[in-house]
């Protein structure tokens, strides 16, 4: 039976470390398993992932297709209401004072208030997203959210400028492509 006084590996699933550079007799002396010279026996000498010594590398060699979405994918700075606490109560909490206690940091496109956790007083959050529960739990604790006014009159422009385009708008017509007329070429017959 198992017990925590028996308790220990499984077989082979620890190892004895490689100790390298300990004499000729340690099986590893000399070139330390680096082998003689070369970029791999040098100090610091590595080569990265995927690269095969200048030839075209298999990742460029192959096709692209379709479409990634990556490149236009909107990263957001996420704040859980449990970190708020650390804030005093009736601080206005924003996008720099959050850089400043480095609750978040790096590049986003804004700042998303989520709802894990308990917020034990009230504080004024201005924030891009938030969700349902976030902003309950906010309101509950006495504290009000407002959305950033920029980001969203952005959106809301756009929207009201396809609306007002003016349906009457002349469409331009389809004209008839012209086909151009290649001379054939007769062979002289000799």
């Amino acid at each position: 039976m198992m017990r925590l006084h028996n308790l220990q590996p499984r077989p082979g699933s620890r190892h004895r470390t490689k100790r390298l550079g300990c004499g000729e007799s340690s099986g590893h002396g000399k070139t330390s398993g680096k082998g003689h010279k070369g970029q791999k026996a040098r100090s610091g000498g590595s080569i990265r992932l995927g690269f095969e010594g200048g030839q075209m590398p298999l990742i460029r060699r192959l096709p692209k297709r379709g479409f990634n979405n990556a490149a236009f994918h909107k990263h957001y700075a996420v704040v859980n209401v449990s970190d708020l606490n650390a804030f005093k109560a009736g601080t206005v909490v924003n996008e720099q004072l959050l850089r400043e206690s480095n609750l978040v940091r790096g590049h986003f496109v804004g700042i998303k208030i989520l709802g894990e956790g308990e917020l034990k007083h009230d504080l004024e959050v201005q924030a891009d997203k938030i969700s349902a529960t976030a902003r309950e739990k906010i309101e509950k604790a006495g504290g009000t959210v407002t959305l950033r006014e920029a980001r969203r009159i952005d959106k809301n422009q756009t929207e009201v400028a396809s609306s007002q385009a003016a349906p009457d708008a002349a469409v331009p017509t389809d004209k008839p492509r012209r086909v151009k007329k290649t001379k054939s070429r007769n062979k002289k017959s000799e």
